[in-house]
């Protein structure tokens, strides 16, 4: 809502562009991160892909409970990080304003590791998808 009411403004309606790129930057990480990433990796393909290959479960299903657990410890830093000075605006995206005068709290080092806990969950997803792929071609003589 807050992004579509700038845009549709003739100047800045909240006053400050790098407010509104700390809105457009945090709002593209959560829907990345945290809703499409575990959703299509941890939960759809998870469940899916031993469907369609006729599988009991996938390979390493503890791997799954692990990486869909990180997802709410992410979660958890990342709003845990909110609470202090925020992120700013030198997240990652912008190298020029990612000094220390713009990311000096902890509240930029928090989000920083949230992010690297949900890369983590998606590579652990990946791999347990990726196993269940080949074990379950092999199994299936396809």
């Amino acid at each position: 809502g807050v992004i579509r009411l700038e845009l549709m403004s003739g100047g800045t309606w909240l006053g400050s562009e790098s407010l509104y790129n700390m809105i457009v930057t945090s709002h593209a990480i959560m829907m990345v991160f945290f809703l499409v990433m575990p959703l299509f990796l941890g939960a759809l393909g998870n469940m899916l892909t031993p469907m369609m290959l006729n599988l009991k479960d996938m390979v390493f299903p503890r791997l799954n409970n692990l990486s869909m657990l990180m997802v709410y410890v992410a979660l958890g830093l990342f709003c845990y990080s909110m609470t202090q000075e925020g992120p700013q605006a030198g997240w990652t995206y912008y190298p020029p304003l990612s000094s220390s005068s713009f990311s000096g709290s902890v509240s930029f080092d928090l989000s920083i590791l949230s992010l690297h806990l949900l890369g983590i969950s998606s590579i652990f997803n990946s791999l347990n998808i990726l196993s269940s792929v080949i074990y379950g071609l092999n199994q299936n003589n396809l």
